[in-house]
């Protein structure tokens, strides 16, 4: 089942989009509010929805600010009467962007295609193959060999120790592909391969190629949470003699 959750300060339209998903098989509604504070405490938890359906025009939080908040810890479909925030929309990352009036066949086709971005498992956990820049020819990835990736849009440019290479994948899609345990994103724009960060100063990390990325504030908190707990830091107080 796909955990969804709503957020849109008008009643109607969390009415409605509670019905859309109670009654589409696969989805279940595990929350919704009214209060963007009170939906983004919700979220940033360890039981965080997989979809939120996120308005974008609200008094104590906008929708586009909220999703900076709230990025690594779900995917967001906007909900709003207003076009002209379809660009701002996308450029936060968010999967999909709903018109109101929202009518039920739109709503289907956008979860269905959340439903269908999930990639098959794989055979063998070390490579995948991706399509390259000269047409019909499949080039292997080894994962071990990754050193970051990084998003263009609907295109990614994946970063190995043995040079890049530009395919037509979000950086959504790659990040459900790839192995949680080895990978994070820090950045709405980057995904790092955790054994391949050389050090961690304040807000940057430098790769083992030398490279400096930028983690990015809505990133911070979950990326510094799972860095802990690669961490060995003696928890003792007081010098060491």
């Amino acid at each position: 089942m796909i955990k969804c959750y709503v957020i849109d300060d008008e009643f109607h339209a969390v009415e409605v989009l509670s019905d859309f998903i109670n009654r589409t098989p696969g989805l279940e509604l595990v929350g919704s509010t009214l209060n963007p504070l009170i939906g983004l405490d919700a979220i940033c938890s360890a039981n965080s929805p997989d979809l939120t359906f996120l308005d974008i025009n609200m008094p104590e939080l906008s929708g586009l600010k909220f999703a900076d908040l709230a990025a690594p810890y779900t995917t967001i479909i906007f909900t709003t009467a207003y076009a002209e925030h379809a660009l701002d929309a996308f450029d936060k990352n968010a999967f999909d962007y709903l018109l109101k009036p929202i009518a039920y066949d739109r709503f289907l086709k956008s979860v269905s295609r959340f439903k269908g971005r999930t990639v098959p498992e794989r055979n063998d956990p070390n490579y995948f193959y991706i399509k390259g820049e000269v047409k019909g020819k499949l080039l292997r990835i080894k994962i071990e060999d990754i050193l970051y990736i990084e998003g263009a849009l609907n295109y990614i440019v994946i970063h190995t120790t043995e040079g890049k290479q530009l395919t037509y994948l979000t950086i959504g899609e790659i990040e459900n592909y790839l192995p949680s345990s080895s990978f994070t994103r820090i950045h709405r724009s980057f995904i790092v391969n955790y054994a391949k960060i050389k050090t961690i100063t304040g807000n940057h990390i430098t790769l083992d190629d030398k490279t400096i990325l930028s983690i990015g504030s809505a990133y911070k908190t979950a990326f510094f949470d799972l860095l802990e707990k690669k961490s060995l830091i003696s928890k003792r107080t007081g010098s060491a003699s």
